[in-house]
């Protein structure tokens, strides 16, 4: 069983006094049901709904008040009460009921003893449109596939953890949490693909799993596309999405496709609210909360690494290769950190930006720019010299403090630098396998 870090979020969830039902969000196939299920073990009882099943669902279409409704789930389920102990109700696929969601309500304001979390694999795209949950009577939480600490854990690697997690990470386990980084890159974070190439130790026997899961993205347009037209938009956009991962995409034709800007537009925008893809929109600010620009061309970020190299044809070049700045012309590094910033924020759903500045013969782009305090941080993911930065270095012209970061196979280390104009910046060098420890080098940095 993969331990996932998330489960330290439910604990904390459960111990607080103000405790509303949690929706659990995140895209098909993460994980949400079996953390939930594993969770539900440290209760004196758990209770489980699916609504998907009709006899489940027909519970909550009966009107009953909230204390008639908790007697007909014990008694539909033939599990007696327990008022002396711990109750967790787990209500899977809340989506195809509207009046479960607006149940929620009443087990806040009228039996906060029962613990509530509900969950949904095509919920995403219903919030909002056939779903409405209580305003301020719930409260959310996000999921990913796993991240790098996690994939750790799960193969074993718990000094590599241990590395990591140390500040400043020992210069002697560089070597090898480079190689476990590519690995993980490989694979990706699906938890069925990892468990899958533990088991096996083979990433071909991995591509089943990476097909069924772009199959099961596929079988799911019908129960959320607004239309049959707009269905086999989706299709295309979820076939050719991985493939564009890391790229900065034009709406109009995506795919080479005869599709138009607005049909390309809704697609991305639906899948976007399933989180099988993100758009990361530009800035161009330097200082926060530095709105994005949604006049401008966004990238593309896909859900999950592994089925992008498995889409893309790339698994075979990994077992030669050095430095992933040199696969795909960087993108899969791009969508790697991309995939751990995502991670590294449950509580709030994050919106990654990246900068540039775009004026004639003189454009300038740097990858990421995370707010970290008062201020703005760049991220350029790049190897090489420190003069090829020249983004970076614009970027920093412009901004309100002194501090950079690049992300890239070398090893830990901060740099003095300028600016053309002659203003001085540290840069921290971090490698690859060190971005979910990103708030923690710069909190030490910037003192």
């Amino acid at each position: 069983m993969l331990k996932r870090d998330i489960n330290q979020e439910l604990i904390n969830w459960s111990e607080k006094a103000s405790r509303k039902p949690l929706i659990l969000r995140g895209a098909r196939q993460v994980g949400k049901t079996t953390i939930v299920q594993r969770f539900g073990q440290q209760y004196d009882q758990f209770i489980e709904l699916n609504l998907e099943k009709k006899a489940d669902r027909d519970l909550f279409e009966q009107d009953y008040d909230i204390n008639e409704l908790i007697a007909a789930i014990h008694f539909h389920l033939g599990q007696a009460m327990n008022p002396e102990g711990k109750t967790l109700l787990f209500i899977d696929e809340i989506q195809n009921s509207p009046k479960a969601a607006a149940m929620l309500r009443y087990f806040h304001e009228d039996r906060n003893d029962i613990h509530v979390i509900a969950a949904g694999s095509l919920l995403e795209t219903l919030i909002d449109r056939h779903v409405s949950f209580p305003v301020g009577r719930v409260e959310y939480l996000f999921m990913y596939p796993i991240n790098f600490s996690e994939y750790l854990l799960a193969s074993n690697e718990t000094q590599a953890l241990a590395a990591i997690q140390q500040a400043p990470c020992p210069e002697y386990a560089h070597e090898k949490l480079l190689q476990l980084f590519h690995q993980y890159t490989l694979i990706g974070g699906m938890p069925e693909a990892v468990s899958t190439y533990l088991e096996n130790r083979d990433i071909l026997a991995c591509n089943s799993v990476y097909q069924s899961l772009v199959t099961g993205f596929m079988d799911d347009v019908e129960k959320y596309a607004s239309s049959k037209a707009m269905a086999q938009v989706i299709r295309h956009v979820i076939q050719y999405a991985p493939i564009e991962s890391g790229a900065r995409i034009q709406f109009q034709g995506f795919g080479n496709s005869n599709y138009k800007s607005r049909e390309i537009g809704e697609a991305l925008r639906t899948l976007e609210k399933a989180m099988i893809l993100k758009l990361v929109y530009p800035t161009t600010q330097t200082t926060p909360p530095a709105q994005a620009d949604h006049k401008k061309s966004p990238r593309l970020q896909f859900l999950d690494t592994g089925m992008v190299n498995y889409v893309a044809g790339l698994q075979q070049h990994y077992f030669t290769l050095k430095d992933l700045n040199n696969l795909y012309s960087g993108r899969i590094i791009e969508n790697m950190v991309g995939q751990e910033l995502l991670a590294s924020t449950r509580l709030t759903q994050q919106h990654l930006k990246f900068w540039v500045r775009e004026k004639v013969q003189s454009n300038a782009e740097v990858d990421y720019v995370v707010p970290f305090n008062q201020f703005l941080i760049p991220i350029e993911v790049k190897s090489g010299a420190t003069g090829r930065l020249k983004s970076l270095a614009q970027f920093m012209e412009q901004t309100n403090h002194e501090y950079a970061v690049r992300l890239y196979a070398g090893k830990l280390q901060t740099d003095q630098l300028k600016t053309l104009s002659g203003k001085q910046f540290t840069l921290l060098n971090l490698p690859y396998y060190l971005i979910s420890q990103l708030k923690q080098y710069l909190q030490h940095l910037i003192i």
